[in-house]
């Protein structure tokens, strides 16, 4: 069920794939690419495929952890995953992070870690939930190390991979290189993050109840977010031996923002958006950018796309792709596909038949149009699920016949 059964010639797989993302640059590719991504609870939160021993709580505060369990996982989706993403083992060396998930933006702001079952992600405390005035004495953090000690533990767990990987650490024959950066070089988003401090609930009601509360934390945390942003990028350029061009804060930019799936388009533009473009105002460079955004966020794409240019969006679900790309034209990306769920817990037949669907509706129409398991694959997703996926895809998603 989580093993591909079938022989893969990864060399010739990777020579197609390496053609068909240079052709999809180029927008002259043939189909569309199918990519499945899938975060390290593909791992941890499924038995069947862990067999490191470790646990979330092993994974959040342990080197060995982070590096045993990052290459197990890279190398089981590299002989199981079957889409268009490179397959076997690495060319070159396998890579790392310091991976703390969705828990980076706020837990750089000061929230403890929760833990829950050994199979389930944590999350962090709502520490603005009962004392929502606190923030007021806070101050602004340094804009490394922020507030609380996860960075100080995120620091330890780096320097440790760091010293593992430079002693010459090899992994089924291949070098291992140590990260060259955190995860507090962008953000999920901060109005995700407020949420995050404050709780869903309350900083709903803020809004309408307490809006100069809201306004108050939502500039601090953008503000600081900014700040946290340009010195975690500033050390990367100084630790990154590979690191080639000009450091320089604008560039192609990219970002997510799950939360204002929530919000109407008027409360958007009025309540969020003037502290989105205060970060692209830092960022960007006018480039086309990319936006991230799950769940039913939608009505916000078209403009989000006029005000920020941006040139492709990840999807979650429930999206409606023809209409999506009906509303947004023909050269932008959509990244989309069938639901997770559908992708884990139905029948190859029926996701071929979603996959059909999405590609009937008008969502090719430009070659702008990437097939995934929207957004990030579900733990204990079977495999030959998966290989549906990519052959409905290969099958149905072309852009000229």
């Amino acid at each position: 069920m989580f093993y591909l059964q079938e022989k893969v010639d990864f060399k010739r797989h990777n020579e197609e794939v390496r053609k068909l993302m240079a052709d999809f640059k180029e927008n002259k590719a043939a189909r569309a690419p199918v990519i499945v991504a899938g975060s390290i609870r593909n791992l941890l939160s499924n038995p069947e495929v862990n067999h490191t021993g470790f646990t979330f709580k092993d994974f959040f505060t342990k080197a060995e952890a982070q590096l045993k369990c990052q290459l197990e996982y890279q190398n089981y989706a590299r002989h199981n995953i079957l889409c268009d993403n490179e397959m076997g083992v690495p060319e070159k060396n396998w890579t790392l992070t310091v991976d703390l998930q969705n828990s980076y933006d706020q837990g750089w702001f000061g929230c403890p870690l929760l833990y829950f079952g050994d199979l389930d992600v944590p999350d962090t405390e709502e520490i603005l939930k009962k004392n929502p005035e606190a923030f007021y004495d806070w101050g602004d953090p340094d804009p490394f190390w922020g507030r609380g000690d996860m960075m100080k533990k995120s620091m330890e767990i780096y320097e440790e991979l760091k010293k593992i990987c430079d002693s010459g650490y090899e992994f089924y024959g291949r070098p291992v290189s140590p990260p060259v950066n955190f995860r507090q070089i962008g953000t999920d988003g901060v109005f995700s993050v407020a949420l995050k401090l404050r709780g869903t609930v309350e900083l709903m009601c803020d809004m309408y109840e307490n809006p100069k509360y809201y306004h108050d934390l939502m500039d601090y945390v953008t503000r600081n977010t900014i700040r946290r942003m340009k010195s975690h990028r500033e050390w990367m350029w100084n630790h990154d031996p590979e690191l080639k061009g000009e450091r320089k804060f604008k560039g192609p930019f990219g970002m997510a923002d799950d939360s204002i799936a929530m919000l109407s388009r008027e409360q958007y533009k009025e309540l969020v958006y003037p502290y989105h473009k205060m970060i692209f105002d830092e960022f960007h460079d006018g480039s086309g950018s990319l936006i991230h955004l799950c769940g039913d966020a939608t009505h916000h794409f078209k403009f989000l796309a006029d005000s920020f240019n941006v040139k492709s969006f990840d999807t979650g679900f429930p999206v409606n792709h023809g209409k999506l790309r009906r509303e947004l034209g023909s050269d932008i990306t959509i990244n989309g596909g069938p639901t997770i769920m559908l992708v884990k817990d139905g029948t190859p037949s029926l996701i071929d038949d979603a996959v059909r669907k999405i590609c009937e509706s008008g969502v090719l129409e430009g070659g702008r149009f990437v097939l995934i398991a929207a957004n990030n694959l579900a733990p204990c997703t079977p495999v030959e699920n998966i290989k549906a996926l990519y052959d409905a895809g290969k099958k149905y998603a072309l852009f000229y016949s």
